[in-house]
């Protein structure tokens, strides 16, 4: 019996009929088209899937997509992009306050400070930085090459033990030495860590020679003093002189910073040179 109501079901799915549309003036019959059940849900089927798929591309493929509730915009798109690189900018600074936190800890326990260390996840190498020099950076190395005033020939009698600091020499700056004197590892001055925005000083009254940007100490100014010495002030964030001008012993140059490649984190760099050799700063400054 079932099976009889289920084929009789089939059949009339497949009974065939004729859908005429006539003139309703002169009665002609003006379309006839014989079709039949199956060929009807067979369109209405095919239509649908058809407008389901247009509707999923438009949504898929154009900013209507927008309009949905909760899907977010091209608005909210860039302040999840600058949040995000908010959050590993924020990451690196808590990762440098962390060294630093060691280091005053170390420091009060006696042992020596540690150098900062910071080691980005990424999968970028050295070799696929490519830095191009400047027209100023050229000119400087060709200055500093014809004149020969950094030696890099270090002797024991450049490093001058039996003097300590004096009086006539100014600290420029404020903070806790991370780095010492090292002429072995080709460090020919020390670190100081300060606040961000610390303004730098001039050790003694002298001339500007150099006050420009290179590409691995950042922000760098130079300061020719009498009985030939030359202090070099590097990683500023800002200079405040600019090259011939005369400044004074205590009066600002630079603001600290974090500038160029070889740096870390806030800090300055400075050296203090004589006749072509490099000095131990805290023979000559109390830091």
């Amino acid at each position: 019996m079932a099976k009889n109501k289920k084929k009789s079901f089939f059949e009339r799915l497949k009974h065939k009929y004729r859908f005429i549309i006539f003139n309703d003036h002169t009665y002609e019959e003006v379309v006839s088209v014989r079709i039949t059940k199956m060929n009807v849900f067979s369109i209405i089927g095919t239509t649908a899937i058809i407008l389901i798929a247009l509707v999923t591309v438009l949504i898929a493929f154009t900013p209507i997509r927008e309009f949905i509730p909760g899907y977010p915009d091209g608005s909210m798109r860039r302040d999840l992009i600058m949040n995000a690189i908010k959050l590993d900018s924020l990451e690196n600074e808590l990762r440098i306050r962390e060294q630093f936190i060691e280091n005053i800890r170390d420091i009060v326990a006696g042992r020596e400070p540690r150098s900062f260390e910071y080691n980005p996840d990424t999968t970028l190498t050295v070799d696929d930085i490519q830095f191009s020099r400047s027209q100023y950076d050229s000119l400087l190395r060709a200055q500093i090459e014809g004149e020969e005033q950094f030696s890099l020939m270090v002797s024991d009698d450049m490093v001058l033990a039996g003097n300590r600091a004096v009086t006539h020499f100014l600290p420029p700056t404020t903070g806790l030495i991370i780095n010492r004197f090292n002429p072995q590892q080709s460090h020919y001055g020390i670190d100081l860590v300060t606040e961000v925005n610390q303004p730098v000083l001039a050790i003694k009254d002298g001339t500007v020679t150099f006050a420009n940007w290179t590409i691995e100490t950042g922000y760098v100014i130079q300061i020719q003093h009498e009985n030939n010495y030359l202090s070099l002030y590097k990683h500023n964030a800002e200079l405040l002189k600019r090259v011939g001008e005369y400044v004074s012993a205590g009066e600002a140059i630079a603001i600290v910073g974090n500038s160029g490649e070889l740096t870390t984190g806030p800090h300055l760099h400075f050296e203090l040179w004589q006749n072509g050799s490099p000095l131990n700063p805290e023979h000559y400054i109390l830091f």
